[in-house]
């Protein structure tokens, strides 16, 4: 999805964000005994593995939030790469990949998503993003089926229009004059302690608010998809919970009756879930309970 309304928030309320828990972790190393670079389409992407092949389960691609990096997950890490292979990656131009000279677009990060799994030659793999990172990973199953085995998609926007007009005014502030109010939110006290040349924040600035200004709407796009989605979203999201129910249905979901055997049921699933925002779904264990026997599944009801 083209915007990512957690910078939004930075924006218009930094001094508050840096009061509140901080949900993106205390910052980390600026390498892992985990961790990895991989070259494809001219980015030098970073990446992370957990545990190992099981046999029966696909891996686990874990995508994450704009201006954000594989610790924003927090707790729902470790929980989603138990039992499981796990593989996790910074985005082009976030936490430790380098932004380089690319355009930023959706579509060229998915193309990265599918190159990465064809060069760890993982098969088929189900992908779970997190707003920026949902947009990818649905991207990632319009554009390479092939690749994409299930898909976990928390807080997706698929359709500009879907924000709250609010949203869509604050996206317009965001360019490289915002980076030094930005120093006050914990994205920069992430990106700072782990991006390979800091100094480089103002440019993303730029690169993501171009991203945010295009307007798009894959409605078109979206029932091409056939890997099962889990679509969850917070009840108080920057897109109304409507907007959630609409993906549902143009995956084929909520037009008929499952039936008391549940036989009406798609392999598809959708979730809202209570109490949480936009700004705190990614790191809440709520989201993992609910993925993980989404992806346990071996195969999927009807569809």
């Amino acid at each position: 999805m083209r915007a990512f309304a957690l910078l939004a928030a930075a924006v218009v309320a930094a001094s508050t964000a840096s009061a509140q828990a901080n949900p993106w972790g205390e910052g980390a190393a600026k390498k892992k005994p985990n961790g990895h670079y991989a070259d494809v389409n001219g980015v030098h992407l970073y990446y992370e593995t957990y545990g190992a092949p099981v046999a029966g389960k696909a891996p686990l691609v874990l995508l994450h939030g704009g201006l954000g990096a594989i610790e924003m997950f927090g707790p729902n890490l470790p929980l989603l790469a138990k039992g499981r292979q796990l593989v996790a990656l910074d985005l082009h131009g976030h936490g430790r990949t380098p932004l380089g000279d690319r355009p930023m677009r959706i579509e060229s990060m998915a193309d990265d998503v599918a190159a990465l799994v064809a060069k760890l030659g993982l098969g088929k793999a189900d992908v779970m993003g997190y707003s920026l990172g949902a947009g990818v990973a649905l991207q990632t199953a319009i554009r390479h089926p092939d690749v994409v085995n299930r898909l976990v998609l928390v807080s997706t926007i698929f359709r500009r229009s879907a924000f709250y007009p609010d949203i869509l005014v604050q996206q317009q502030q965001v360019n490289a004059q915002a980076a030094e109010m930005m120093k006050a939110t914990p994205m920069w006290a992430l990106y700072s302690s782990i991006a390979p040349n800091p100094s480089e924040f103002p440019k993303l600035l730029d690169a993501i608010g171009t991203l945010m200004k295009g307007d798009y709407d894959w409605s078109a796009q979206i029932p091409s998809v056939k890997a099962p989605a889990l679509i969850v979203q917070a009840d108080a999201d920057i897109v109304p919970p409507s907007h959630a129910v609409e993906l549902f249905g143009l995956l084929g979901g909520g037009k008929k009756d499952g039936g008391w055997d549940g036989s009406g049921r798609i392999a598809s699933r959708l979730a809202i879930v209570p109490g949480l925002t936009h700004y705190n779904i990614f790191a809440d264990t709520t989201v993992t309970a609910i993925a993980i026997p989404f992806l346990d599944q071996v195969a999927p009801i009807g569809k």
